[in-house]
């Protein structure tokens, strides 16, 4: 029994279990007393860490012992009627902690409640640490009670804008979030997002002198990236990139920007044979069985895997995504019929006709296969057994399960096994291990993916661009910033891509728009000729042109500016 339990320190008694269910009781009530001072910011009142860490630190010796007793039950003794192996807590004890439980979430409830309220009216920053650091410790003793494990993710999801905001707000990178990535429906794609960035590195300013800088000719971009990227310690890679581009003047995060860009349309077109596109989603990439007719194609997947994790990193949108099968593997997990839709729409089709066709007809061999696939391999035929002895074991209605399993682990895992094993180690030499790896793509879902590596694919809305632009030596009611929009607003929508790439070296944009840049824009007054075109500072975000007269003149100055862009900078991505 939990009150009979004794802790002792060599042979002194020091304390029984059932006091520390007292204890943790004393730290819940500290906790709950000021648990509304947490709402509202720069007080405090707030919950005090030290009853958090107290009110943990008390609950481990309980869930060690139930953990203890679980296991010899599950050992020595059979289940209950019902199938589950029964704490052995008496009545008192169990209505004990089960009120103590019942409090802090009737609390945390109340406060997330009260909090969704605040939040559509207060701007400044809301709630506390402390409430993850009471969710996260509930979370885990309901791994021993059950039941308080669902009405916590009740809760959760009844609160779920509230508790997505604490992620974005409070959240630590020293804490493991696994525990929310079991449960993503409690989850938006901003708070995913955002668990999934604290697993990244961070470009600090103190490591300048790591700086890794690259002189990069646009003719040679691919190769010379290559040659910087591929082989630069990891150190130096996570310390941050500068990027030059040979015989021109202009430098920044813009440049930078750009470079992601270009270099990842490098890596991902199919002509340079690392990656194929998905037939039903152009877009979509996975990696090339048949790569290796490149010596070095090995060496250039692990180069890939760097330049995916530093653009994940820097917050780039690339303008590629992943075919879901490729998603998977890089999570760690398993690969379903259902996952290859989109990257082989005929493999699909067929492997559903068989586990679809009637068994009596299956049965009579009316397929006429084998555990046999044939592969080519640079030009020859090879025959690959899909289990022991495949070629002789007939498909049958009873293995054509087993059968397809083992036909798409073939197309999917095994005959790309080595080019993903390179992009991952070097996905893993910049977030630090392949066990950070797996969380960061386990705690995103693949749309999240597509709205952090390609961004957007809303047409720019005018009125977002507007509002996210600051004006300096122009007000907003000068008639120049009025022509200006007029003109924007008149565009099509690749004239408004193209002076947006003119003005940032942005193809796209993040998945909210231009709030989600990492600097506003802004515009310039420049006193000078009113014949001269605007020029701008992408690395910046700044653009400048004189006092035109007319909205015709702003209409033609823009219009040349457009026609320049849209042509070289807007290909097919």
């Amino acid at each position: 029994m939990i009150g009979n339990f004794k802790i002792r320190r060599g042979s002194n008694l020091v304390v029984t279990l059932k006091d520390i269910v007292a204890f943790v009781g004393e730290a819940a009530a500290g906790i709950n007393a000021n648990m509304h001072a947490g709402l509202k910011p720069n007080t405090f009142d707030l919950p005090l860490m030290s009853d958090v860490l107290s009110f943990k630190n008390f609950m481990i010796p309980i869930q060690k012992y139930i953990k203890e007793e679980i296991f010899l039950r599950v050992k020595f003794l059979k289940p209950s009627e019902n199938g589950r192996y029964e704490i052995s807590l008496s009545k008192e004890e169990y209505k004990d902690l089960d009120d103590i439980f019942g409090k802090l979430l009737e609390r945390i409830h109340i406060c997330l409640r009260i909090l969704e309220v605040l939040l559509q009216t207060e701007t400044e920053t809301l709630g506390c640490y402390q409430y993850l650091a009471i969710l996260m410790e509930l979370n885990n003793i309901s791994k021993v009670f059950p039941g308080l494990g669902t009405k916590l993710w009740t809760i959760i999801r009844d609160r779920k804008l509230s508790f997505c905001y604490l992620i974005i707000k409070h959240a630590r990178r020293t804490d493991d979030y696994g525990w929310i990535s079991e449960h993503k429906e409690v989850t938006n794609f901003e708070c995913r997002r955002h668990l999934a960035m604290m697993l990244l590195p961070e470009i600090k300013v103190k490591d300048g002198e790591l700086l890794l800088e690259m002189f990069i000719e646009r003719s040679q971009l691919l190769a010379q990236s290559f040659a910087y990227i591929a082989h630069a310690a990891a150190k130096r890679l996570r310390a941050g990139l500068y990027i030059e581009f040979k015989d021109e003047q202009a430098t920044g995060p813009g440049v930078l920007k750009e470079w992601f860009v270009l270099v990842c349309q490098a890596i991902f077109d199919p002509q340079n044979a690392l990656f194929v596109a998905c037939p039903n989603d152009r877009r979509r990439f996975f990696p090339n069985s048949a790569s290796k007719v490149d010596p070095l194609h090995l060496e250039y997947f692990k180069f890939a895997g760097r330049v995916i994790a530093l653009a994940f990193t820097h917050k780039v949108q690339v303008g590629i995504v992943f075919d879901r099968v490729f998603f998977l593997q890089l999570a760690g997990r398993n690969v379903s019929l259902e996952d290859v839709r989109d990257a082989d729409p005929l493999l699909y089709n067929s492997c559903k006709n068989i586990l679809e066709m009637d068994p009596e007809v299956v049965d009579q061999d009316a397929l006429s296969l084998t555990f046999v696939v044939e592969t080519e391999d640079l030009g020859s035929r090879n025959v690959v057994e899909l289990c022991p002895n495949g070629k002789n074991t007939v498909v049958n209605s009873k293995n054509r399960g087993t059968y397809v399993d083992l036909l798409l682990q073939n197309y999917f895992v095994g005959s790309v096994a080595e080019q993903v094993a390179q992009f991952t180690r070097g996905f893993d030499d910049i977030i630090s291990s392949a066990r950070l790896r797996k969380s960061f793509f386990q705690c995103l879902e693949i749309e999240d993916v597509d709205g952090m590596l390609y961004g957007s694919e809303k047409a720019i809305s005018v009125e977002d661009w507007k509002a996210n632009v600051e004006y300096h030596g122009y007000k907003e009611t000068d008639p120049q910033i009025s022509w200006f929009w007029q003109t924007v607003g008149s565009m099509s929508s690749e004239q408004r891509k193209a002076l947006l790439f003119f003005w940032t070296s942005l193809k796209y944009l993040p998945v909210e728009g231009f709030r989600g840049l990492t600097s506003r824009l802004s515009i310039h007054k420049r006193n000078e000729s009113c014949n001269l075109l605007p020029s701008s500072q992408t690395c910046f975000y700044h653009l400048s042109f004189p006092p035109y007269q007319s909205l015709e003149v702003m209409q033609d100055r823009l219009s040349i500016i457009t026609q320049e862009h849209v042509g070289c900078s807007f290909g097919a991505s």
